[in-house]
């Protein structure tokens, strides 16, 4: 295994995070803007009054994308464990 196989698996398991969590994360904080408006337009300073949406839309969120999820990390985790024998070489 050279320095590159190494840093391309690493960059590869870098992007499959990102785009594995980007949308809850994305959903999540598009939910906290809006309370946020929400509460600087009614001045109602509750600081819970946030994490139930937040809560709901992350779950919902990997309800909808929980496969697409699944398939992304099971994707890299096989492409990474076929290609153990390359590596060791």
């Amino acid at each position: 295994m050279t320095y590159g196989d190494a840093i391309a698996i690493g960059r590869e398991a870098v992007f499959v995070a990102l785009v594995a969590a980007a949308p809850v994360l994305i959903l999540s904080m598009v939910v906290g803007l809006v309370i946020s408006l929400f509460q600087a337009v009614t001045q109602i300073q509750e600081p819970t009054l946030a994490f139930i949406p937040k809560i709901v839309v992350s779950a919902l969120a990997l309800l909808f994308f929980g496969p697409f999820i699944l398939a992304m990390l099971t994707d890299f985790g096989s492409r990474v464990f076929s290609n153990i024998p390359n590596f060791v070489k």
